[in-house]
């Protein structure tokens, strides 16, 4: 009875966290469809703010998702050598550079876009491009991926696979592209969902390189809710969770379809238990 009531406490307690937590969200979307946000869903249901909104953001929402994809492919090109060479080389020198790479991200956004723009400022034609804004998103979201791909490589004796497919005359190349990159692939799709997220979402970075002609969608979704209605700047949160949440949904598969498949690997027999009893009767399967 009294481990009953501990149960009942605890699953309330969670209830009223996640209450707090999504009834502000589900009336942020609501305000987005609803003709007058402070009449509420009795002045009726509509599209139109969310038609508003395409009509006068939707250029900011193809440079986010323009911006996310850049930022994947250069993460990408970076990430997976650099995670493989930190993988080959191990010890303290390993440690060191991977947390000099994660260093971006504990500095607060706003001072590595200060630190851009001192830098890189007086390139006139540079700055007033998106490729701007795409170095700082390459510069926080890099650690993302060389650190998904890096747990996955250490969790795994690819050195021994590498040495196999060696063996048999694979080049390095080879060896690379059918044995390291098919074994990383967890690692790779988890790491690139969360560079296209975080890059679709950052905002304090992006604030501070953007222009008035580069404006991303959490910038224009600043402005929007400093200078339009209540109601247009709540249709605009509805799109971008619109194309967020799908990634969310797919990171959170990704990891459970991960664990599972680690799980597996943990439940089959190792080398040392596999004892020679465990093998196959050879004379019964000459016969």
């Amino acid at each position: 009875m009294k481990h009953r009531g501990l149960f009942i406490s605890q699953l309330v307690f969670t209830l009223f966290v996640c209450a707090f937590l999504i009834v502000p969200v589900i009336l942020s979307a609501l305000a987005g469809v609803t003709e007058n946000f402070f009449l509420g869903i009795k002045s009726g249901l509509t599209f139109r703010w969310i038609g508003e909104v395409l009509n006068l953001y939707v250029d900011t929402i193809y440079l986010s998702l323009m911006i996310a994809v850049a930022c994947l492919a250069v993460t990408l090109i970076i990430g997976l050598p650099a995670a493989y060479v930190l993988s080959k080389i191990g010890g303290r020198t390993a440690r060191f550079i991977e947390e000099t790479i994660v260093l971006p991200v504990a500095v607060p956004g706003l001072a590595i876009a200060l630190a851009l723009i001192i830098m890189y400022g007086g390139f006139r034609d540079f700055r007033s491009s998106w490729a701007f804004i795409l170095v700082g998103h390459v510069l926080y979201t890099l650690p993302f991926m060389v650190r998904s791909v890096l747990a996955v490589l250490s969790s795994m004796n690819f050195r021994e696979l590498e040495e196999g497919a060696a063996s048999l005359g694979a080049s390095f190349w080879q060896r690379f592209w059918t044995v390291v990159l098919p074994n990383a692939k967890p690692g790779i799709l988890a790491g690139s969902l969360m560079v296209v997220t975080l890059s679709v979402g950052e905002f304090n970075l992006t604030w501070m390189l953007h222009t008035p002609v580069t404006k991303t969608l959490p910038v224009g979704l600043a402005d929007s809710y400093a200078s339009m209605r209540l109601e247009v700047a709540s249709a605009y949160t509805l799109v971008f969770f619109v194309m967020i949440v799908p990634l969310l949904i797919a990171m959170q598969m990704l990891s459970r379809d991960s664990k599972q498949n680690q799980k597996v690997m943990e439940d089959l027999p190792s080398d040392k238990n596999f004892q020679v009893s465990d093998r196959p009767n050879m004379r019964n399967t000459e016969a």
